[in-house]
């Protein structure tokens, strides 16, 4: 972005001006080490690199992103009265911003993005020049006092996103008639949005998203009419989505999830041709989704209508949408079956009909294994009762994501997934699946995150799950180039553990869950192969023998749960060696001799031992911890909790749960993650 301040680097015979030099030096005082560039001609500072110099040998352009520098800026930098361009992002600067910095004089550009500023803004800034501001992912916070009109009337774009910054949103910006781009998300904003941001016509995005505005919606948004990106998601704005659209016939994509909307969709938006990406998802909005006109709506590639009130049938105009590529209807009152015409949906890449009333297992698969580009297919709790389809002619090549949980599937894991050769994570938990595992799961070369638990698996585990090559040697770069898309899922590992989110399928930890099931024999040694693996949880079977030695070698492992079987013998004292492991639990089982105490497992409460009358307990020796409970056989069948991947949950919490599958192409500006600390079970009451 800088470029466009200052065109090229220049050398010269000269010395760099002396008060340049000295300004220069006092920043380098104020920084833990120099840049790494810097140094070599020590009077010459317009021979350095990322210094940027014009005539009379005076500073213009200080450009340092990404350098990894260090500590806290002093004001020394406001010597340079000449300068143009401060770009200083993506280093870990940290403590209060100097007020000096937003007082030159000539700047154009400045940019403190990506670092660790910390304390308020300060009042009273002066850049009369600058056309782009950018300070967002830092940590500034208090009530933000600036007159934004007073800074400058040239701004172009404006960014405080990712901060956390409270109270109301300044008013100012509608004397700032060159403002592009106006990014404030991520921060605690709260009430009405300022009205005279409603004035910018040649606004092109406004972000707004993930504050606490509160305000009904109103018709002034239509007076932004060269408006392409507009996001106001995860606030609490109210009532009806105004009919405007009509006006706003550059927008492509519009994001108002995650507020208290209510009323249908407005005419103008559901045939609104300019529109390629529209997310509702989360409100309270009503009526028939075949409001939409796939017929008008040409240009639409992501549509999310999940977890509001809107009623089926899924019509088959949806498959006129052809250049469709993500389709969530998550949590919505369809009842109905896929149609037949999705087979259509050529560009169809993501398909969620999660929770929504969908039945005909069979014919879906059928239908959607036509979909030639479809890659993440989440069917999770539908179908209930149904039988898994077995039909042998099922092909699901470039499927990389498959869930079906939660659904009360009969039956056994069919032979057709064996031809998924590009799957890469797939979850069948919470049904009533029976038989043994088959022994081609090995064919399947990337898939590193496997959850088979709750159901009535029996036999042994077989050899073939130890030999999986995506939990041996797991390439996140193969899976991160094979999936262009983010798939942000909302996630609780148990009771007391935080939610977490989960940006891209491959930040998934590495998954075997095979719990809650009735497979007996022994632990297979050779699952101390899978040096990938992160999650093991092996509990609620009916295995026994020794704990393999051998798990040692799992150098990745971070939890490991083998609670509620028939395991014998001591705990191996080999398990110290795993340096990540942060959740352990051997409790109910017939594990005898001392717990070892070296590694991890001084971090372990007493509650990972228990129901083991001949382990040596912590801090004393000799006892049970407490009585064992009766164990659990099955699948799990009577339990009162609901699944979502394999996550247990019970009735009351998966009521307030809202899970988004929000997958966002590539094409779409991609949204940091907020990093502020959540509250446990955030994600879960949102």
């Amino acid at each position: 972005m800088g470029s466009q301040c200052t065109n090229s680097s220049a050398n010269f015979s000269q010395s760099c001006h002396p008060d340049d030099l000295t300004a220069l030096n006092g920043f380098i005082d104020s920084l833990q080490s120099a840049p790494s560039s810097w140094g070599g001609d020590k009077l010459d500072c317009c021979s350095w690199k990322g210094i940027t110099c014009q005539v009379h040998q005076r500073v213009i352009g200080l450009e340092l992103p990404g350098n990894k520098l260090a500590g806290k800026l002093s004001g020394a930098l406001s010597g340079l009265v000449n300068l143009k361009t401060l770009n200083l992002s993506n280093n870990y600067l940290s403590g209060s911003a100097p007020t000096d910095l937003f007082r030159f004089p000539n700047l154009l550009f400045l940019d403190l993005s990506h670092n660790q500023f910390s304390g308020s803004l300060p009042p009273g800034i002066s850049l009369p020049k600058i056309r782009i501001l950018d300070l967002s992912d830092n940590s500034f916070v208090g009530v933000l006092k600036w007159d934004i009109s007073e800074i400058s009337t040239s701004l172009e774009v404006f960014d405080l996103s990712l901060n956390y910054l409270s109270g109301e949103i300044p008013p100012g910006f509608g004397n700032c008639n060159l403002l592009k781009k106006l990014l404030l998300a991520a921060n605690y904003f709260a009430g009405n949005p300022p009205k005279d941001v409603f004035w910018l016509q040649g606004m092109t995005r406004l972000d707004l998203s993930d504050n606490e505005l509160s305000a009904t919606l109103t018709p002034d948004f239509g007076n932004l009419t060269s408006l392409i990106h507009l996001d106001i998601s995860s606030n609490n704005f109210s009532g009806q989505i105004p009919d405007i659209f009509q006006r706003l016939k550059n927008l492509k994509h519009f994001f108002v999830n995650s507020n208290r909307l209510s009323g249908n969709l407005p005419m103008s938006l559901v045939n609104s041709p300019s529109i390629s990406s529209l997310n509702v998802n989360n409100n309270s909005l009503s009526g028939s989704i075949s409001v939409v006109n796939c017929s008008a709506m040409q240009s639409l590639t992501y549509l999310n209508l999940g977890s509001n009130n809107f009623v089926g049938p899924i019509p088959d105009s949806l498959s006129l949408c052809r250049r469709l590529q993500v389709l969530l209807l998550a949590r919505t009152r369809l009842n109905s079956q896929i149609p037949e015409s999705f087979k259509d949906l050529k560009s169809l890449t993501t398909l969620s009909v999660f929770r929504s009333n969908i039945s005909n297992l069979s014919s879906a698969l059928s239908i959607l294994q036509l979909c030639e580009n479809l890659t993440s297919l989440i069917l999770t709790a539908n179908f209930k009762n149904e039988a898994m389809p077995i039909d042998s002619g099922l092909r699901f090549g470039n499927v990389k994501t498959l869930v079906i949980a939660n659904c009360g599937l009969t039956g056994s894991i069919p032979y057709w997934l064996s031809h998924s050769a590009n799957l890469q994570l797939l979850d069948l938990s919470w049904n009533k699946l029976t038989g043994e595992i088959p022994s081609w799961f090995n064919s399947l070369n990337f898939i590193f995150y496997l959850d088979l638990s709750n159901n009535s698996f029996n036999g042994q585990i077989p050899e073939s799950l130890t030999e999986l090559r995506g939990l041996k040697y797991r390439n996140s770069s193969v899976i991160a180039s094979s999936t262009v898309l983010d798939l942000p899922l909302l996630l609780k590992t148990n009771q007391s553990l935080q939610a977490r989110q989960y940006n891209k399928l491959s930040s998934f930890p590495s998954t075997l869950d095979l719990s809650y099931n009735k497979f007996v024999g022994q632990i297979l040694i050779n699952f101390g192969q899978l040096r990938a693996l992160q999650v093991f949880d092996l509990s609620h079977n009916m295995l026994s023998g020794d704990i393999p030695s051998n798990l040692s070698k799992m150098a990745s492992l971070e939890t490991l749960n083998l609670s509620y079987n028939n395991l014998s013998g001591s705990i191996p004292l080999s398990l110290q060696l795993l340096n990540f492991l942060s959740n352990f639990n051997v409790a109910y089982n017939f594990l005898t001799g001392r717990i070892p105490t070296g590694g991890q497992f001084s971090t372990f409460p007493d509650s990972s031992f228990k129901g083991n009358s001949g382990l040596c307990m912590k801090p004393s020796c000799g006892g049970s911890v407490g009585k064992e409970p009766a164990n659990k056989e099955g699948g799990g069948g009577d339990f009162d909790v609901d699944s979502i991947f394999g996550l247990q949950f019970g009735i009351g919490v998966i009521l307030g749960f809202i899970i988004t599958v929000v997958v966002k192409l590539i094409l779409i500006p991609r949204r940091k993650e907020k990093k502020r600390k959540f509250p446990p079970n955030y994600f879960l009451m949102r």
